[in-house]
């Protein structure tokens, strides 16, 4: 049934919607269509990182030979498997020419990235998080192994990423929004604290499966969907045709 004040032409791309989903046996579900995006967005901080590691091991960064005061230098990268809830993922990891640099956030004989460190990883991509939040996130992953402003130069180096990727230009329509959460522990003025990542996952009109947001947020108010709502208007949505919520095991609630 056409929704109040709707076209012809929409409520018809509507039904044509459904029957696709239904016909085809599509139901976006519990994150798990997103594993392959988490596993690169993981994959992006794991390998920049690791990079700002070197960088402090070598005591100059790339390309910056007139700060360089060794005979070390950089000798590209070796490929990692790495273990994740999310399926196997291939991390670059960076090596030096006399082999003296150790990873510190991937230990030598590491292959699984707990669920701890995904979901710090995860959650520096969340709309919400300050810089103070990720350089804490940063701590939390290293210990005491790093000094702080080590930390601080690598959460700088981070940020640009994780700015870009959340203000990235949006398509204007999407065939189908799935909105899911992950959840995560935080340290908030001196207690742990159990906060939510709420994910936006789109499907454009070519099938093209795509995270459109991340949000983090301490409940599902009105207030708070309609921020995220105006935050994809802004970087350039202007329809939905249908929106897929978490409610009923094993189907989708449209």
């Amino acid at each position: 049934m056409a929704r109040k004040n709707e076209s012809p032409q929409k409520a018809a791309m509507r039904e044509m919607m459904r029957s696709y989903l239904k016909d085809n046996d599509i139901c976006i579900k519990n994150g798990t269509d997103v594993n392959a995006v988490m596993r690169d967005m993981m994959s992006v901080i794991l390998e920049d990182v690791l990079d700002e590691e070197l960088d402090e091991e070598l005591g100059y960064s790339k390309y910056d030979y007139r700060n360089k005061d060794t005979d070390n230098s950089r000798n590209g990268h070796s490929k990692k498997t790495m273990h994740t809830s999310y399926g196997d993922m291939d991390v670059a990891i960076p090596r030096d020419r006399n082999g003296e640099y150790e990873p510190q956030l991937i230990k030598k004989y590491q292959n699984t990235v707990t669920q701890d460190m995904e979901e710090k990883i995860l959650s520096m991509y969340a709309k919400g998080m300050t810089t103070g939040d990720i350089e804490s996130h940063m701590k939390g992953l290293y210990g005491t192994d790093l000094s702080d402003s080590t930390i601080s130069r690598i959460t700088d180096k981070i940020l640009p990423i994780v700015r870009e990727w959340q203000e990235r230009p949006l398509e204007e329509v999407y065939a189908v929004v799935s909105m899911d959460a992950i959840h995560y522990h935080v340290r908030s003025e001196g207690r742990i604290v159990k906060r939510a990542v709420y994910i936006a996952l789109g499907i454009d009109m070519d099938g093209k499966k795509d995270v459109l947001g991340m949000y983090v947020g301490e409940n599902e108010s009105a207030k708070f969907w309609l921020s995220i709502m105006n935050g994809l208007k802004n970087r350039g949505v202007g329809d939905i045709l249908i929106a897929c919520v978490d409610g009923l095991t094993g189907s989708c609630r449209q």
